[in-house]
Protein backbone atom coordinates (compact mmCIF):
# COMPACT_ATOMS: atom_id res chain seq x y z
CA UNK A 1 0.00 0.00 0.00
CA UNK A 2 3.09 2.27 0.95
CA UNK A 3 4.50 1.54 -3.09
CA UNK A 4 0.76 2.12 -4.28
CA UNK A 5 0.28 5.74 -2.44
CA UNK A 6 4.55 6.79 -3.57
CA UNK A 7 2.92 5.86 -7.48
CA UNK A 8 -0.01 8.20 -6.84
CA UNK A 9 2.15 11.24 -5.34
CA UNK A 10 4.37 10.52 -8.48
CA UNK A 11 1.31 10.76 -10.87
CA UNK A 12 0.58 14.03 -8.94
CA UNK A 13 4.13 15.68 -9.60
CA UNK A 14 4.34 13.95 -13.34
CA UNK A 15 3.78 17.11 -16.09
CA UNK A 16 1.21 17.30 -18.33
CA UNK A 17 3.29 16.68 -21.15
CA UNK A 18 4.63 13.52 -19.37
CA UNK A 19 6.43 10.93 -21.44
CA UNK A 20 5.09 7.51 -22.10
CA UNK A 21 8.15 5.57 -20.53
CA UNK A 22 7.86 7.46 -17.58
CA UNK A 23 4.02 7.04 -17.30
CA UNK A 24 4.56 3.21 -17.89
CA UNK A 25 7.13 2.69 -15.06
CA UNK A 26 4.61 4.60 -12.78
CA UNK A 27 1.50 2.70 -13.42
CA UNK A 28 4.05 -0.68 -13.14
CA UNK A 29 4.73 0.40 -9.69
CA UNK A 30 0.88 0.95 -8.63
CA UNK A 31 0.36 -2.55 -10.29
CA UNK A 32 3.22 -3.83 -8.42
CA UNK A 33 2.27 -2.58 -5.36
CA UNK A 34 -1.55 -3.47 -5.01
CA UNK A 35 -0.49 -7.03 -6.59
CA UNK A 36 1.98 -7.04 -3.20
CA UNK A 37 -1.18 -6.50 -0.92
CA UNK A 38 -3.48 -8.00 -2.47
CA UNK A 39 -2.70 -11.94 -2.20
CA UNK A 40 -1.33 -11.67 1.15
CA UNK A 41 -4.56 -9.60 2.33
CA UNK A 42 -6.64 -12.18 1.20
CA UNK A 43 -4.97 -15.22 2.39
CA UNK A 44 -4.86 -13.13 6.05
CA UNK A 45 -8.51 -13.08 6.02
CA UNK A 46 -9.01 -16.54 5.07
CA UNK A 47 -6.40 -17.66 6.87
CA UNK A 48 -8.26 -16.04 10.23
CA UNK A 49 -11.38 -17.73 9.93
CA UNK A 50 -12.29 -21.28 11.21
CA UNK A 51 -12.51 -23.75 8.21
CA UNK A 52 -16.73 -23.80 8.92
CA UNK A 53 -16.65 -19.90 8.01
CA UNK A 54 -14.41 -19.99 5.50
CA UNK A 55 -17.24 -20.26 2.07
CA UNK A 56 -19.30 -16.99 3.94
CA UNK A 57 -15.55 -15.45 4.42
CA UNK A 58 -14.80 -15.38 0.83
CA UNK A 59 -18.45 -13.89 -0.29
CA UNK A 60 -18.00 -11.38 2.57
CA UNK A 61 -15.09 -10.19 1.21
CA UNK A 62 -15.67 -10.62 -2.48
CA UNK A 63 -18.68 -8.28 -1.37
CA UNK A 64 -16.70 -5.21 -0.09
CA UNK A 65 -14.36 -5.58 -2.82
CA UNK A 66 -17.03 -5.04 -5.86
CA UNK A 67 -18.91 -2.28 -3.79
CA UNK A 68 -15.43 -0.33 -2.72
CA UNK A 69 -14.75 -0.81 -6.77
CA UNK A 70 -18.19 0.54 -7.62
CA UNK A 71 -17.72 3.26 -4.49
CA UNK A 72 -14.25 4.17 -5.39
CA UNK A 73 -15.41 5.22 -9.39
CA UNK A 74 -18.02 7.52 -7.89
CA UNK A 75 -15.93 9.13 -5.51
CA UNK A 76 -13.37 9.86 -8.09
CA UNK A 77 -15.79 11.48 -10.60
CA UNK A 78 -17.23 13.32 -7.66
CA UNK A 79 -13.40 15.13 -6.93
CA UNK A 80 -13.10 15.19 -10.61
CA UNK A 81 -15.99 17.66 -11.28
CA UNK A 82 -15.54 19.49 -7.88
CA UNK A 83 -11.83 20.25 -9.17
CA UNK A 84 -13.21 21.33 -12.75
CA UNK A 85 -15.40 23.63 -11.14
CA UNK A 86 -12.71 25.34 -9.42
CA UNK A 87 -10.71 26.12 -12.31
CA UNK A 88 -12.33 25.38 -15.70
CA UNK A 89 -15.14 28.26 -15.49
CA UNK A 90 -12.37 30.77 -15.55
CA UNK A 91 -9.77 29.05 -18.22
CA UNK A 92 -13.07 28.24 -20.71
CA UNK A 93 -13.81 31.97 -20.55
CA UNK A 94 -10.28 33.23 -21.19
CA UNK A 95 -9.76 31.28 -23.85
CA UNK A 96 -12.89 32.16 -25.54
CA UNK A 97 -12.40 35.86 -24.91
CA UNK A 98 -8.74 35.65 -26.94
CA UNK A 99 -10.36 34.20 -29.83
CA UNK A 100 -12.70 36.28 -30.68
CA UNK A 101 -16.31 35.00 -28.65
CA UNK A 102 -18.17 37.47 -27.55
CA UNK A 103 -17.99 38.02 -23.39
CA UNK A 104 -21.70 37.05 -23.28
CA UNK A 105 -21.20 33.72 -25.26
CA UNK A 106 -18.47 33.23 -23.90
CA UNK A 107 -19.62 33.85 -20.31
CA UNK A 108 -22.63 31.70 -20.54
CA UNK A 109 -20.52 28.58 -21.81
CA UNK A 110 -17.87 28.85 -19.21
CA UNK A 111 -21.17 28.38 -16.57
CA UNK A 112 -22.04 25.21 -18.56
CA UNK A 113 -21.94 21.93 -15.67
CA UNK A 114 -18.58 20.45 -15.79
CA UNK A 115 -20.25 16.93 -16.39
CA UNK A 116 -19.84 17.26 -20.65
CA UNK A 117 -16.73 18.80 -20.53
CA UNK A 118 -15.21 16.15 -18.75
CA UNK A 119 -16.45 12.98 -20.56
CA UNK A 120 -15.77 15.33 -24.04
CA UNK A 121 -12.33 15.28 -22.83
CA UNK A 122 -12.36 11.40 -22.42
CA UNK A 123 -14.05 10.89 -25.81
CA UNK A 124 -11.44 12.97 -27.47
CA UNK A 125 -14.18 15.08 -28.39
CA UNK A 126 -14.00 18.91 -29.19
CA UNK A 127 -17.24 20.33 -27.81
CA UNK A 128 -16.30 23.88 -28.80
CA UNK A 129 -18.06 24.08 -32.46
CA UNK A 130 -21.52 22.27 -30.67
CA UNK A 131 -21.64 24.75 -27.55
CA UNK A 132 -21.09 28.03 -29.58
CA UNK A 133 -23.69 27.33 -32.26
CA UNK A 134 -23.16 28.20 -36.28
CA UNK A 135 -24.40 31.73 -35.62
CA UNK A 136 -21.46 32.23 -33.01
CA UNK A 137 -19.10 30.93 -35.37
CA UNK A 138 -20.38 32.81 -38.47
CA UNK A 139 -19.53 35.89 -36.86
CA UNK A 140 -15.80 35.24 -36.06
CA UNK A 141 -12.49 35.58 -38.73
CA UNK A 142 -12.00 32.29 -40.31
CA UNK A 143 -8.37 31.65 -37.96
CA UNK A 144 -10.07 32.17 -34.78
CA UNK A 145 -13.07 29.52 -36.40
CA UNK A 146 -10.14 27.13 -37.04
CA UNK A 147 -8.26 27.67 -34.08
CA UNK A 148 -11.43 26.82 -31.67
CA UNK A 149 -12.72 23.96 -33.77
CA UNK A 150 -9.23 22.49 -34.50
CA UNK A 151 -7.80 19.18 -32.10
CA UNK A 152 -5.45 21.39 -29.71
CA UNK A 153 -7.36 23.95 -28.46
CA UNK A 154 -9.51 22.35 -26.49
CA UNK A 155 -6.69 19.64 -24.69
CA UNK A 156 -4.71 22.66 -24.17
CA UNK A 157 -7.66 24.84 -22.39
CA UNK A 158 -8.46 22.25 -19.79
CA UNK A 159 -5.32 20.52 -19.44
CA UNK A 160 -4.65 22.91 -16.38
CA UNK A 161 -8.19 22.48 -14.68
CA UNK A 162 -7.82 18.82 -15.64
CA UNK A 163 -5.10 18.13 -13.75
CA UNK A 164 -6.23 19.88 -10.65
CA UNK A 165 -8.69 17.99 -10.45
CA UNK A 166 -7.00 15.07 -10.54
CA UNK A 167 -5.00 16.27 -8.21
CA UNK A 168 -7.89 15.88 -5.94
CA UNK A 169 -8.48 12.29 -6.56
CA UNK A 170 -5.21 11.06 -6.40
CA UNK A 171 -4.62 12.95 -2.38
CA UNK A 172 -7.96 10.72 -1.87
CA UNK A 173 -6.41 7.47 -3.36
CA UNK A 174 -3.16 8.31 -1.12
CA UNK A 175 -4.94 9.02 1.42
CA UNK A 176 -7.13 5.22 1.13
CA UNK A 177 -3.72 3.81 0.54
CA UNK A 178 -1.90 5.23 3.60
CA UNK A 179 -5.46 4.13 5.82
CA UNK A 180 -5.09 0.54 4.40
CA UNK A 181 -1.41 -0.08 4.95
CA UNK A 182 -1.69 1.26 9.04
CA UNK A 183 -4.66 -1.26 8.99
CA UNK A 184 -2.39 -4.17 7.45
CA UNK A 185 0.42 -3.36 9.93
CA UNK A 186 -2.06 -3.35 13.26
CA UNK A 187 -3.07 -7.04 11.56
CA UNK A 188 0.53 -8.11 13.46
CA UNK A 189 2.34 -11.40 12.28
CA UNK A 190 0.70 -14.30 10.49
CA UNK A 191 -1.77 -15.63 12.01
CA UNK A 192 -3.73 -19.35 10.69
CA UNK A 193 -7.15 -20.08 13.03
CA UNK A 194 -6.77 -23.98 14.67
CA UNK A 195 -10.22 -25.12 15.47
CA UNK A 196 -9.28 -26.94 18.90
CA UNK A 197 -12.81 -28.89 18.71
CA UNK A 198 -11.52 -30.79 15.73
CA UNK A 199 -8.21 -32.89 15.60
CA UNK A 200 -5.87 -31.40 12.69
CA UNK A 201 -4.26 -34.48 12.04
CA UNK A 202 -7.67 -36.53 11.95
CA UNK A 203 -7.94 -37.64 8.37
CA UNK A 204 -11.32 -36.67 6.18
CA UNK A 205 -14.68 -39.15 6.80
CA UNK A 206 -13.05 -41.01 9.55
CA UNK A 207 -15.68 -41.31 12.14
CA UNK A 208 -14.65 -40.18 15.89
CA UNK A 209 -14.43 -43.29 18.83
CA UNK A 210 -16.99 -42.61 21.12
CA UNK A 211 -15.61 -42.24 24.68
CA UNK A 212 -17.89 -44.43 26.55
CA UNK A 213 -17.28 -47.49 23.75
CA UNK A 214 -15.05 -49.94 25.54
CA UNK A 215 -11.57 -50.84 23.84
CA UNK A 216 -11.91 -53.88 21.68
CA UNK A 217 -8.63 -55.53 20.64
CA UNK A 218 -7.98 -57.14 17.59
CA UNK A 219 -10.07 -60.68 17.15
CA UNK A 220 -7.15 -63.32 16.32
CA UNK A 221 -7.94 -65.36 13.24
CA UNK A 222 -6.65 -68.73 14.34
CA UNK A 223 -7.26 -70.23 17.88
CA UNK A 224 -5.11 -72.77 19.44
CA UNK A 225 -5.83 -76.25 20.35
CA UNK A 226 -5.88 -75.47 23.97
CA UNK A 227 -8.37 -72.42 23.54
CA UNK A 228 -10.54 -74.78 21.45
CA UNK A 229 -10.33 -77.33 24.28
Amino acid sequence: MILAAASFLLLIVLPVDFGYVWFALILLLNGVGMGLFSSPNSAGVMNSLPASQRGAGAGMLATFMNSASVLSIGVFFTLMIVGLSSGLPSALHNGLVAHGVPAADAARISHLPPVATLFASFLGYNPVKTLLGPHVLHSLPAADVHALTGRSFFPQLISSPFHGALVYAFAFAIAACLVAAFASLLRGGKYVHEDATSPAAAPTGVEPVEPDAPERGPRPAHRTAEESA
